[in-house]
């Protein structure tokens, strides 16, 4: 994993699942890695979802753990039929949840100060990453070009460019003119380090409260939902959305598609009125 320029925190991720489960394997069933069944992986797997462990985390522990056996079946230290069937867990599909426009308009409004303004914008027009904002430094912003510049991803560790609307460059321009000059990060908590992502969390929810929109259940990632449920609907192509939201995989970002295709809807009322017109032909 580190040959493959994983992150420190995912590596330290995947040694504790693996720790775990060897841990699970010895107590359950006093067998070594050597002895290891499918079995015994299929009974962790409901161990863990039995823990009341949310569905996407047991997937996770699940791929970690066949990651693992792959690399031991390439040692030649256990055989290769252990994953001669593939345990698979199937999640739920689920749309994107984007911010309402009424609400977002309400909860835009009661945005009164110069940093909270630019962070919030930031993560609106931009698409970032929480993190991939949080790590952004005053040299990785383009005023002049409109553009910020993310060398590592948050998640995939690919670097991309994103653009700047024209109300996002306003409040970036105004927040730059009052911030500590200093300091290396774009937005920073105490002692010139940059924001941490619970003081971001809470800037958003202040706001969220001061509007009165907290029952909606809304998170500060929605904002990043939002800005894709936006561009969808004013025409932006997919692959261009995949791009600016820095999905490896374009089925990622059509997910969003689904939530927002208008043409679709126009397509469906359009061939509907054909319908209730009776101006259908032909048998079945």
């Amino acid at each position: 994993m580190y040959r493959h320029m994983c992150k420190g925190q995912t590596v330290e991720n995947t040694y504790r699942t693996i720790h775990y489960f060897l841990t699970y394997l010895i107590n359950t069933t006093n067998r070594s890695l050597k002895e290891v069944e499918r079995n015994d992986i299929e009974a962790f797997v409901e161990y863990e979802q039995d823990r009341g462990l949310k569905l996407s985390s047991v997937r996770l522990k699940l791929v970690t753990l066949r990651a693992f056996i792959r690399f031991l079946i390439e040692k030649e230290y256990i055989g290769h039929d252990l994953l001669s069937r593939k345990i698979q867990i199937k999640l739920p599909e689920l749309l994107p949840r984007a911010i309402d426009p009424t609400d977002l308009k309400q909860f835009l409004s009661v945005v009164d100060k110069v940093r909270d303004k630019a962070l919030i914008l930031l993560l609106l027009r931009t698409g970032m990453r929480i993190g991939e904002l949080l790590s952004t430094k005053v040299c990785d912003v383009n005023l002049k070009e409109q553009k910020i510049m993310i060398y590592q991803a948050e998640k995939t560790s690919a670097g991309r460019v994103v653009c700047l609307s024209e109300d996002a460059r306003i409040a970036v321009e105004k927040w730059l003119s009052e911030r500590d000059p200093g300091a290396e990060y774009l937005f920073c908590g105490y002692g010139r380090r940059k924001l941490s992502y619970g003081g971001a969390r809470e800037i958003f929810r202040r706001y969220l409260k001061k509007a009165g929109l907290m029952h909606k259940g809304y998170s500060i990632h929605r904002l990043r939902h939002t800005f894709a449920s936006e561009l969808l609907n004013a025409g932006m192509r997919l692959e261009s959305l995949q791009s600016l939201l820095g999905h490896t995989s374009v089925e990622v970002t059509r997910r969003y598609a689904r939530l927002t295709d208008k043409t679709r809807e126009e397509e469906y009322f359009k061939a509907m009125e054909r319908i209730e017109r009776g101006e259908i032909d032909g048998h079945y």
